[in-house]
């Protein structure tokens, strides 16, 4: 590989690969123009970016790294989205793209040094985002808050209305 231009695109795949919490390999063979952009925007949103790479460079920027090669992944045109730190809102973004428009087949990739089928990716998606698992979690400590809000009040209030009602009953 000594072409200048595949020396650079061999750096930079590795800048990617360094700063990716996950990668997923998509064909986007058959889209338009207006529809690559459009992928591109939506994986931008969450948090991604798609870059499309030669499969022998990959291959090689894969190995150098000490990971998986995902022979069987890369062949034919392949399309690379690096996801950042919510590697589920990426999956998601590319999973929706795919539902509306055929001919984008997710092909699978790589997370935490271990290559991922295309179902899986698919699972993964279908995770909450990282906000709704705050929520959720927020929700969970509001709810245990609130009880224990609700029980501490309820001692005074049975203890109140113990006393009025020993206090009606001297009167009668």
């Amino acid at each position: 590989m000594p072409n200048a231009k595949n020396q650079s695109m061999l750096s930079a795949i590795k800048e990617d690969l360094e700063g990716a919490g996950a990668v997923w390999v998509v064909d986007a063979c058959g889209l338009t123009v207006k529809e690559v952009e459009a992928l591109r925007n939506a994986v931008r949103e969450s948090g991604a970016c798609m870059k499309v790479y030669k499969n022998t460079v990959m291959r090689i920027a894969l190995s150098e790294s000490e990971l998986p090669t995902l022979d069987d992944m890369l062949h034919g045109p392949s399309a690379f989205v690096f996801a950042g730190s919510d590697v589920a809102a990426a999956a998601k973004a590319v999973k929706e793209f795919a539902k509306s428009n055929e001919n984008l087949q997710i092909k699978g990739g790589l997370m935490e040094g271990a290559a991922v089928s295309a179902a899986e990716v698919e699972a993964i998606a279908s995770l909450p985002s990282r906000e709704e698992l705050y929520a959720h979690i927020a929700a969970a400590i509001n709810g245990v808050a609130q009880g224990l809000a609700t029980a501490i009040n309820g001692v005074p209030r049975g203890l109140a209305q113990v006393a009025k009602a020993v206090a009606d009953q001297k009167v009668a």
